[in-house]
């Protein structure tokens, strides 16, 4: 983890006591108080801001026990207290370095879109057959790791099967504490390289499948115009175009701005076809807004330090080498079964950690900027 000048962090601590004093005062006013929305905003806000603040008074308060056992120490002459004095001055100083680090870790921006729960799409890229495949296996893996976060459900929303047991594509949510802040590392492509069953020849066939993660969207954070959609019905059917159902309960909405079609028939009744396809909709309208504006501050960085893309993989699967490598922090594991019966949490956390790194970063650049700018 990336280290950050102290002075500074208790610079932006400061900052964000006086705030959370602030919010306090606020809620405690009998104006404010009347009005119920902005006192919620208010609650909101010092709800995130009250773990940081309490350590960052419990901090200063080492600090002060720092202080006077320094004194002490420098004072006294009995061996014995000496002793207990640097004893505790030991103590005091593991404390303070936990709780700067703890600190540091609290002042990292968060994403706020980590507790929702997420809609994953699998789709076969290049590869035909075989990447189906390893759709309906990767669909798999993460159903398994689901299973192994414990409270975490699956919902299967849409399949497009193939006729070998792959998927052309399959979309389905994942509901859990944190779904989102685990499950965000997985958006890319993944490329599988092994010999297909289907190959008489034995040769090692490379094939691709695409993995995007979107966090739910709630309906106030994305405003869709009923007048925009195009919604029509049909008859679901089972597995392998079996038990086709009577009813028209099935149904494909297409938002006709974007084109973007969205189906979904694994409900029984059309109204829950309904609200699944446009939980979907929403998730993509937003993720294309937020790609707008991601890309838009990508395209200012890059002016000015130049490109930095990374390849467009992000994962290889080698099936003769029995190897699962991540490309971008060039992690590896030579146990291939296991992650794909879901054992992927070594991957998110170090995922996770490398993603905490660039955040500190970014944050100490701004603290440096804004440092120059009031000198």
């Amino acid at each position: 983890m990336v280290e950050i000048d102290v002075q500074k962090m208790l610079t932006r601590l400061s900052a964000l006591e006086d705030r959370f004093v602030e919010l306090t005062q606020l809620m405690a006013d009998p104006e404010v108080a009347q009005d119920y929305e902005q006192v919620a905003t208010y609650a909101k806000e010092r709800a995130d801001l009250e773990e940081t603040v309490k350590s960052y008074r419990r901090y200063r308060q080492v600090l002060d026990e720092l202080e006077m056992t320094y004194e002490m120490l420098a004072e006294e002459e009995d061996a014995e207290l000496k002793e207990m004095a640097e004893e505790e001055i030991a103590r005091l100083e593991g404390l303070k370095e936990q709780l700067e680090a703890h600190l540091q870790k609290l002042l990292i921006p968060k994403d706020p879109r980590d507790a929702k729960d997420v809609i994953v799409e699998i789709r076969a890229g290049a590869g035909g057959d075989e990447a189906g495949l390893f759709a309906a296996e990767l669909f798999r893996l993460y159903s398994r790791y689901a299973e192994r976060q414990g409270g975490w459900k699956v919902e299967l929303i849409s399949e497009n099967r193939t006729g070998i047991g792959g998927y052309k594509e399959v979309t389905f949510m994942v509901k859990g504490q944190g779904a989102y802040s685990r499950l965000k590392y997985e958006s890319g492509v993944h490329r599988v390289q092994r010999i297909p069953v289907t190959e008489s020849s034995g040769r090692i066939h490379t094939s691709t499948v695409t993995v995007a993660v979107l966090p739910e969207v709630d309906d106030v954070e994305i405003d869709v115009n009923p007048k925009d959609l195009e919604i029509t019905t049909y008859g679901a059917s089972g597995p392998g175009g079996q038990h086709m159902q009577k009813n028209d309960t099935a149904v494909r909405i297409v938002h006709q701005p974007t084109d973007l079609v969205v189906t979904c028939e694994s409900e029984r009744s059309l109204t829950q076809n309904k609200l699944r396809a446009m939980a979907v909709l929403r998730a993509r309208l937003y993720e294309i807004e937020r790609r707008k504006q991601e890309e838009a501050i990508d395209e200012a960085r890059r002016s000015q330090v130049g490109s930095g893309e990374r390849s467009e993989k992000i994962r290889t699967y080698n099936y003769p080498q029995n190897r699962v490598t991540d490309h971008r922090i060039g992690m590896s594991s030579y146990n291939l079964p296991s992650v794909m019966d879901g054992e992927i949490a070594d991957f998110i956390e170090a995922l996770r950690v490398d993603d905490q790194t660039q955040r500190l970063e970014r944050m100490i650049a701004e603290m440096e900027e804004e440092g120059e700018e009031a000198a």
